[in-house]
């Protein structure tokens, strides 16, 4: 949702901008396009692989192009960021195509891996020690924030007693397809799977972090724009809006999310869940 994105954050010469997720850094690249020689982006991003290709890709850009290590929770104080000092703020939720194909970083159920799930394959602990430790409790909590709660109880008592035989995303995958009946063209395993890195990866905790100083960092009329991907995401984005709007921090720019065109669909499916939101300053 390149466009979309861009033209939600308004765009203009000499502006700066907050990339708090710049992956491979290409809504990076195309926000300092549009901004002009005088326009400025920096970049987070807690996975160094992710933040070196983004390096590279905007290395054409000089001194325009600064780049954070670290998690968006708290992109303001990594940034160096003070009240009221940019122009827009980009968050895309989803992960990105090189962690899902590469299978030693254990996000996809279709490639077998080590169970690692980490952002930052670097610090934390791994899926498959967060799953050994946790209770059957914790595991249903990871699933229910996830959207699995139908099956999440006993999901959870199932996992639990499997653990010990499960070290591999493929181990994963497997089990769960032999205790969760297929609905359509989804994997029984998508909604588990998406649990372990939410849970792993601290994503719902770092949003809400993110989302709280986030206004205090745009300029009055600054935009904040944040694509989700599955629904616990996008109804703590709507929430936020609605309470930031109440509180007159923000304004609610478009009253429905914006989603791909059938067009995009076809060409990157993984976008077919994206839901874009866009606020302003006020």
């Amino acid at each position: 949702m390149a466009a979309e994105s861009l033209s939600g954050l308004q765009v203009k010469p000499g502006g700066v901008y907050v990339d708090a997720t710049v992956g491979l850094g290409g809504h990076a690249e195309l926000i300092l396009e549009a901004s002009g020689p005088d326009g400025r982006v920096t970049g987070l991003d807690r996975d160094p692989n992710s933040l070196e290709a983004s390096r590279q890709r905007l290395a054409r850009f000089g001194d325009r192009a600064r780049f954070v290590a670290g998690n968006f929770n708290r992109f303001d104080e990594r940034a160096g960021l003070g009240p009221a000092s940019v122009d827009g703020i980009l968050a895309d939720l989803g992960v990105s195509s090189p962690q899902l194909d590469r299978a030693e970083r254990g996000f996809s159920l279709l490639r077998s891996g080590p169970l690692d799930m980490r952002m930052d394959p670097t610090q934390g602990l791994t899926a498959k020690e967060m799953f050994q430790r946790a209770s059957e409790e914790e595991i249903e909590g990871w699933l229910r924030a996830a959207g699995e709660a139908r099956f999440a109880r006993k999901l959870a008592r199932r996992l639990r007693e499997a653990a010990p035989g499960i070290s591999t995303t493929e181990d994963l995958a497997g089990a769960v397809s032999r205790w969760v009946p297929r609905r359509g063209r989804t994997h029984p395993a998508t909604r588990v799977f998406l649990a372990f890195r939410m849970a792993v990866n601290r994503e719902l905790e770092s949003l809400d972090e993110f989302l709280r100083r986030a206004p205090a960092v745009l300029k009055p009329g600054g935009r904040l724009a944040v694509i989700s991907f599955h629904s616990g995401e996008d109804r703590k984005v709507k929430w936020f809006g609605r309470e930031a709007s109440a509180a007159g921090l923000l304004k609610i720019v478009v009253k429905k999310p914006l989603e791909p065109s059938d067009a995009e669909r076809r060409e990157n499916p993984r976008s077919r869940s994206a839901k874009l939101r866009v606020f302003e300053k006020i």
